[in-house]
């Protein structure tokens, strides 16, 4: 491995590291009751999101690498900003960069995200996941 990757893949894992202590934390507050706890109790429940379980899973596993972090240009989830302009491009082009690979002015996206195993629903469920986050 060359220099460069192995700063970026370091990067990446104590960006992981740190992600993960930081949301460790609100769900232990979540444990403690307060005024806004029991008011939210007495309305109604939101109606239920489907949740994308298996484009969350394939970004943790895999996207959350470079994208949580913003390693090489990735946007990162929830950035709207970063995504604007990549979701003015429509789903097909996001499909095409993250499974085929893409290079640009801000960075690059290995084909797969890096992992070639994933399948196509796997790589498209994850771009789902986080264009969701991203709208």
């Amino acid at each position: 491995m060359h220099i460069r990757e192995l700063t970026l893949i370091t990067l990446a894992a104590l960006s992981l590291m740190a992600c993960s202590k930081q949301e460790q934390a609100p769900a232990a507050a979540q444990n403690t009751p307060s005024a806004s706890a029991t008011a939210t109790e007495a309305s109604p429940p939101p109606a239920p999101v489907a949740e994308n379980t298996l484009g969350k899973s394939v970004y943790g596993k895999t996207c959350a690498m470079c994208h949580a972090a913003g390693v090489g240009g990735a946007p990162k989830p929830g950035d709207k900003a970063d995504w604007g302009q990549r979701l003015a491009q429509g789903e097909g082009a996001l499909y095409q960069h993250a499974l085929e690979g893409f290079t640009g002015a801000k960075g690059m996206m290995p084909p797969r995200g890096g992992s070639p195993a994933l399948k196509d629903e796997e790589v498209k469920a994850a771009v789902d996941y986080m264009v969701a986050q991203s709208r």
